[in-house]
């Protein structure tokens, strides 16, 4: 019984997330007016990503600053080639919807928070992770409109943008918050609180993710109640193999990539999460601003999370036979 408690506290988000989705899609006519209010909408992201960024210490990232290349090659991968994978499958998926949401997600920037627990969990550099996390959200207000408006225009449909709006409300929602955090941390006594406890500002901020996810469940609702049930399946089938597809591509050619450029392994695991994982907070954001379908975005958070915990166990076996060969061969060679 103990186990089962302790599998469940470690899988709460996960759970949660499932059942504010849920509620959302239920009861989405009595709270139809919530998704509405943009003013509780840009304050909850605002939130989150200060609360985020806070305990989020420079000195983290020395290993990937002494190192870049790692970083570097994680940021063409997420901010390159994935979108450019996310294209290429959009245009075989013949819901709109869907093909619209899958190209949202791929725009966003590298999650804050499971990108470094990943790579650490595959012995990869975390330093590097959080290095690409940091740089890929403060260029998100500048990156993520380049791409919405070769995706969709500028001028026609409800999913057109204004390139200097998404500028100023990325830049002013998630490059603002983040700037606030580190200046934060000038105060020595703020700055070594908030990442002793670490943990806090992690829960509460995933508090807030699932808020968003309760607002993205209710203005979902009707179009999934419209399409019906065989039909809504379906749609959530064929986007858990687009977000799967994208996803598990990028990684694995960003590993091979930082492998064939002779980066250290440690680092070239970095690349493979860093490079293909993507952060809810934002793309929930874009997408309640574009009135696109939320659930391709809240489809590649959770599945990239349960992934690349079997691609994360993979490595530790493979690094571990790896040593073990090594070990053999040099007990062979040994007088």
């Amino acid at each position: 019984m103990t186990g089962v408690v302790e599998r469940l506290k470690k899988r709460w988000f996960l759970i949660s997330l499932v059942i504010v989705f849920s509620v959302g899609l239920v009861f989405h006519d009595s709270l139809t007016p919530i998704p509405e209010m943009k003013l509780l909408r840009s304050t909850i992201v605002f939130v989150v990503l200060y609360l985020m960024a806070l305990p989020l210490s420079l000195k983290a990232i020395s290993s990937g600053l002494r190192r870049p290349a790692g970083a570097l090659l994680s940021i063409v991968m997420n901010y390159g080639l994935l979108p450019l994978v996310a294209y290429a499958v959009s245009l075989a998926i013949t819901d709109a919807q869907v093909s619209k949401g899958l190209l949202v997600a791929a725009v966003t920037p590298c999650t804050l928070a499971s990108a470094s627990v990943w790579t650490r969990k595959a012995g990869g550099n975390d330093s590097v992770s959080i290095l690409v996390t940091l740089l890929t959200n403060l260029l998100c207000f500048l990156i993520a409109p380049l791409w919405l408006l070769f995706y969709f225009g500028s001028s026609e449909g409800a999913e057109a943008i204004s390139i200097n709006a998404m500028v100023v409300k990325l830049g002013t929602l998630v490059v603002l918050p983040m700037a606030l955090a580190q200046i934060t941390r000038v105060h020595k006594p703020t700055a070594t609180w908030s990442t002793d406890h670490k943990k806090y500002f992690s829960i509460a901020a995933q508090c807030g993710i699932l808020s968003m996810v309760f607002m993205g469940a209710i203005k979902v609702a009707p179009e999934l109640i419209a399409a019906g049930t065989n039909k809504g399946l379906m749609l959530v089938l064929v986007t858990v193999v687009s977000v799967l597809v994208v996803h598990s591509s990028v990684f694995w050619v960003g590993l091979w990539t930082g492998k064939a450029l002779q980066l250290p392994r440690e680092d070239y695991i970095a690349v493979g999460f860093a490079g293909s994982q993507k952060t809810l907070m934002v793309g929930l954001l874009i997408c309640m601003e574009l009135k696109v379908l939320v659930i391709p975005m809240v489809l590649y958070h959770v599945c990239q999370l349960f992934i690349d915990t079997i691609f994360a166990d993979h490595l530790v076996e493979q690094t571990k036979a790896e040593d073990e060969a090594h070990v053999e061969s040099q007990s062979v060679e040994s007088p």
